[in-house]
């Protein structure tokens, strides 16, 4: 699977405005979405093949990325402060 479609208003299309606030304007999600964006640099050649990892480190990126997903997700559906 390649990062296109993965990329954070690909996910949320909802949200474009939210999301446009919460990277100006909030340091936190500035941090969560660099390490998903970095995850993805990481998982992606993975998963086209061009770069070896075990299973096992396949499976704990992905866990990471599902976790740092949860997190921009709930950013997301706050209120604005």
């Amino acid at each position: 699977m390649s990062e296109h479609g993965q990329d954070l208003h690909s996910l949320f299309p909802q949200a474009t405005d939210r999301l446009h606030d919460l990277k100006l304007n909030d340091a936190h999600f500035r941090t969560l979405a660099d390490r998903y964006h970095a995850l993805l640099g990481e998982i992606t050649p993975i998963e086209d093949g061009t770069a070896p990892a075990s299973d096992e480190r396949l499976e704990d990126l992905k866990k990471q990325r599902l976790a740092l997903l949860d997190q921009i997700g709930a950013l997301i559906a706050a209120e604005p402060a």
